[in-house]
């Protein structure tokens, strides 16, 4: 009963398949391969536009390189007060920027309400010589607490981040889940929607290690292949990061993987919440946030389930946790059965 992580799952058996495929004979290095000229034409159709793709091994390598590129050392990228490029990437964004600050922004489930974000545009001093100056707006889809942006809410932040001159990223490692969730197109959910450049997860959908950072405009790619370089990431057998991504995207592997994964945890919130265990957020991707008794707690993790305990400041309102309680995360990935759910279920269920 392994809810710690999508990570922790393994590959997705077509997207290992194209390893051992891609490992028959040579190919020219560093991204010079038929694999990564496939990727790149399957992205510019999945997302319907003319795009610069640049793969990279990692989510944290994805969302810093993006980020330094896009960001001037004194500038400040906006993010949710408990994103992940805040609280679990070590300084990697500041690392790689430079120095670049990241401004926190409260919000209710994992989100940056547009009053919010035009309040801290409003509400503090910006710019030189004495300050930082906004330049990246950073919205994670689906967020750290599993929520998701529809288009008009990106399309809503994402016009008052341009109306200051700002940029707008997605940190889309779990891209696939939000948008199997969502009746919007890849394209609908990003350009068409204001986002400029993305961090296209696949590790956590079932990948071993491939991740794209996507520019909507090509001319602002210019000197990322230099700064890929330069940060370590460019990759000098890419084929391999290739062949893992065009696997996902084949016949839509990468929703349908997504889907299933999805529909775990919408039954693991279902029977946790016939138990009276309700989640605290709505379920909207594969993530599911329950506050469990610290007795089940410890029945549950006794038999072996493995999940982790959470901490937030974006709680509902009205809602808190009492000492008897502790809040904790579960999360399902494409690996994740019916029969491991359904014990999962029935263990937190026991009287």
């Amino acid at each position: 009963m392994n809810f710690g992580s999508d990570n922790a799952a393994g590959i997705a058996p077509e997207i290992l398949a194209a390893i051992s495929r891609a490992n028959e004979g040579a190919a020219l290095a560093y991204g010079d391969d038929a694999w990564t000229r496939r990727v790149e034409a399957q992205l510019a159709d999945i997302f319907e536009h003319q795009l610069a793709v640049f793969l990279v091994s990692s989510g944290t390598a994805a969302n810093a390189l993006a980020l330094a590129h896009l960001t001037e050392p004194w500038g400040a990228v906006l993010c949710h007060q408990e994103a992940h490029i805040a609280t679990d990437e070590c300084g990697a964004p500041e690392f790689y920027g430079g120095g670049i600050k990241l401004v926190g922004l409260p919000g209710e489930a994992g989100k940056i309400a547009p009053a919010a974000l035009q309040r801290a545009l409003g509400a503090r001093s910006w710019g030189g010589p004495h300050h930082v100056s906004p330049s990246v707006l950073s919205l994670s889809q689906a967020t750290e607490v599993g929520t998701i942006y529809r288009p008009d809410e990106v399309r809503e932040l994402a016009g008052i981040a341009h109306a200051r001159g700002m940029s707008v990223h997605v940190d889309g490692a779990r891209l696939g889940n939000a948008l199997a969730r969502l009746n919007a197109s890849p394209a609908q959910a990003t350009w068409m929607a204001g986002v400029d450049v993305l961090s296209f997860g696949a590790t956590k959908g079932g990948a071993l290690a491939a991740e794209a950072v996507i520019f909507f405009d090509p001319e602002r790619a210019a000197d990322m292949p230099q700064r890929r370089k330069r940060g370590g990431h460019l990759i000098s057998k890419h084929r391999f990061l290739a062949a893992q991504i065009e696997a996902y995207l084949a016949d839509d592997l990468w929703l349908k993987l997504a889907r299933h994964a999805n529909a775990m945890a919408d039954r693991l919130a279902a029977g946790l919440a016939a138990s009276q265990f309700v989640p605290v957020w709505p379920v909207e991707a594969n993530e599911v946030f329950v506050a469990l008794p610290m007795r089940v707690d410890e029945r549950l993790r006794a038999a072996g389930a493995s999940y982790y305990p959470w901490t937030t400041d974006s709680l509902p309102k009205g809602v808190a946790l009492d000492g008897e309680a502790i809040l904790v995360r579960l999360v399902t990935s494409f690996a994740t059965s019916v029969e491991e759910v359904d014990r999962f279920v029935a263990l937190a269920g026991t009287s």
